[in-house]
């Protein structure tokens, strides 16, 4: 939209808000803020309001004409990813089936302790498989949730992103 020209400045504000106030939303400690949840809607008619003005650019030249649509293009899909990004800062796997899961684990582990030989290679074999699978529980709700937790998501490539949509 720089290339665009002049009437194209409000809407590259237009935007920097609305992408700025999902980063916001999204890289919050803690998951999203509940400030962010309540300010969606606003941000829902902002985006769609700027779809709108894009469109409603009269293009004087055949590369005005080319850059509105490119604008478009990737606006939409902007708006998707965003949209994508929002939804998954919520955790998708119930407490129940985690709870579940560890009690199965628990007994089966607990099984394999109490029938297994009493020697150092029995128990380190155990310890070894019971680290492994709780690691691997571990991966899962950690990956559950992208923008929180021990391994997450950085949110400095999306924070340049915004600092340069006004340039």
């Amino acid at each position: 939209m720089a290339r665009y020209g002049e009437e194209a400045r409000g809407i590259r504000e237009g935007i920097r808000r609305a992408v700025g106030f999902r980063h916001a939303a999204i890289w919050t400690t803690g998951g999203v803020s509940p400030a962010a949840r309540e300010g969606e809607p606003e941000v829902t008619r902002l985006a769609e309001a700027l779809e709108d003005r894009i469109r409603e650019l009269s293009p004087r030249n055949e590369g005005q004409r080319r850059l509105q649509s490119e604008a478009a293009d990737d606006f939409r899909d902007i708006s998707k990813t965003l949209w994508l990004m929002f939804g998954s800062a919520f955790s998708g796997i119930p407490f129940a089936f985690v709870a579940i899961l560890v009690t199965w684990l628990t007994l089966t582990f607990a099984s394999f302790g109490l029938f297994a030989p009493r020697n150092g290679t029995v128990w380190t074999a155990l310890f070894l498989c019971a680290l492994s699978v709780s690691g691997a529980a571990f991966l899962i709700l950690e990956l559950d949730g992208p923008f929180d937790g021990w391994i997450k998501v950085s949110g400095d490539p999306m924070r340049y992103a915004v600092s340069q949509l006004g340039r």
